[in-house]
């Protein structure tokens, strides 16, 4: 059987030619090489941001004990000054892919930096940086340094004016799960109905000048909220029609400029404005350079000629094309795992990771730990504080896992002075989107002798079925993302 199609392969092979010719039809690079600039960039504004506010020493030096990823226990924390130095790293390597110079090393090495501080603490994730994370990973093979880079430049064999359209797809693709996924989260009551968490939110920023009284008003957080899920479930649409797409950008720019403006999400807004790029034209960077300059744009080669023969590439492309489409898969599945839970994953927090939930809950609790001596039937009471940097014990104590995990812990601790077996069980109360405190888990459990899987945790009670309760806050709450 051939390759190219109605050469041997029969009128069923068209089809599929078809998608291959979608798929490798050549695009502009200009666009890709922006949005590898844009990206470098931004992540050496974080290196820095991290190293200038000395949140390296406050998330990494300072935690006397680390919330690990199931499965990723195994991963070290660089002693002495190396997450300094490796966050120096990390911006050195956002500047070399700005340029562009080393990009195949440089875009790998980067990848594996970030997706390695990533695992170092859960209490650390944040969707935007695991945004990047996949972002980077897909970079890894995208060949986005074959033009306006240090590497076509040293070595003009490199140079290309065009990619193949997949490259583009993957990223589109990436984006749309978080934007879409993102519109679909907050399709709850709470957040329509109810207008919360952003009831508080909005609330707690009245003292802001000029928009501070309007915050007051009850209609708008109805209409943010209305306006946050419409905005986050169309977006995507009106990016990828072309009539539409300015316009849509610039809707992007003012509902991330609000975001940012209203809650300290940090780099999440200029993250989400920089990938929101992938949906323009291929060839914008050089249309907009020339109508700086006043000059005629220099538009390269975009799409498959009529004459240009479909071609089936041979098992190398087939295997690429289903490991895309697993990675496609994947990243579908995972958002959508929790459903396997059932119950409200905003309180029982299981498949709550990697779900693309932006801004959707506002959880507040409060744990004690009460250990006894399966032997001598001495108890203790054990505070968090104990283990925990205060931002480590405001998390833990809203997300079942890593109460279980301290929980371990602090049984292996005092089996070590005690050589008796221990029961460790705990007393968790918790606040979901402004209802009264609840309890979260069982306190009758002994979680010293329950292991942590992907499968659902009993111990975990059922959520508070009533409305939540709007009340002003008293302090100044903030949204995770």
């Amino acid at each position: 059987m051939t390759d190219v199609a109605g050469g041997g392969s029969g009128p069923s092979a068209r089809p599929v030619a078809r998608v291959w010719a979608w798929l490798l039809a050549p695009r502009d690079i200009a666009a890709l090489a922006a949005f590898r600039m844009a990206l470098g960039l931004l992540i050496t504004v974080s290196a820095v941001r991290f190293l200038a506010y000395g949140w390296v020493g406050v998330l990494f030096a300072q935690p006397r004990f680390r919330f690990t990823y199931w499965g990723f226990g195994w991963v070290p924390v660089l002693p002495g000054d190396g997450m300094p130095a490796l966050f120096m790293v990390m911006g050195v390597l956002g500047a070399l892919l700005m340029v562009g110079l080393f990009y195949r090393v440089t875009v790998v090495l980067l990848f594996g930096v970030f997706a390695y501080v990533q695992l170092l603490d859960v209490t650390n994730y944040l969707n935007h940086y695991y945004l990047v994370s996949l972002l980077l990973g897909l970079m890894c093979f995208v060949p986005a340094h074959r033009a306006f880079s240090v590497d076509a430049w040293r070595k003009p064999a490199l140079r290309r004016d065009w990619l193949p359209a997949w490259c583009t797809v993957l990223l589109r693709f990436q984006v749309s799960v978080v934007y879409v996924f993102a519109g679909l989260a907050k399709v709850t009551t709470d957040w329509l109905v109810h207008a919360q968490p952003l009831n508080i939110w909005l609330a707690a920023r009245t003292g802001l000048p000029w928009v501070g009284p309007l915050l007051e008003q009850r209609w708008m957080a109805y209409a943010a909220a209305w306006g946050g899920m419409l905005f986050d479930t169309t977006i995507v649409l009106f990016l990828m029609w072309r009539r539409t797409r300015p316009f849509a950008y610039v809707v992007v720019l003012g509902f991330h400029a609000v975001t940012f403006v209203l809650f300290p999400i940090g780099m999440f807004p200029f993250i989400m404005v920089t990938a929101a790029l992938v949906f323009f034209d291929p060839s914008w960077p050089r249309v907009l350079a020339a109508r700086v300059r006043r000059l005629p744009a220099a538009v390269r080669p975009s799409g498959v000629g009529e004459g240009a023969t479909l071609v089936v590439p041979g098992w190398k492309g087939r295997l690429a094309l289903g490991a895309a489409l697993t990675y496609a898969a994947l990243q579908v599945a995972l958002p959508l795992r929790t459903h396997a839970y059932g119950g409200n994953v905003l309180w029982h927090e299981q498949g709550m990771r990697f779900s693309w939930r932006v801004m959707t809950r506002e959880k507040n609790g409060s744990a004690t730990f009460l250990v006894r001596d399966s032997v001598t039937g001495r108890e203790w009471h054990v505070p968090p504080s104990q283990y925990l940097t205060r931002l480590q014990e405001r998390e833990m104590a809203v997300q079942p896992d890593l109460i279980l995990q301290l929980a371990h812990r602090i049984a292996r601790d005092f089996e070590a002075n005690t050589h008796h077996p221990m029961e460790v069980r705990a007393d968790v109360r918790v606040s979901l989107n402004g209802r009264m405190s609840e309890p979260l888990v069982d306190p009758r459990v002994d979680l010293a002798k329950e292991e942590d899987s992907l499968g659902p945790k009993a111990w975990i009670l059922p959520a508070p079925e009533g409305p939540p309760v709007h009340l002003r806050p008293s302090r100044r709450s903030a949204p995770g993302v």
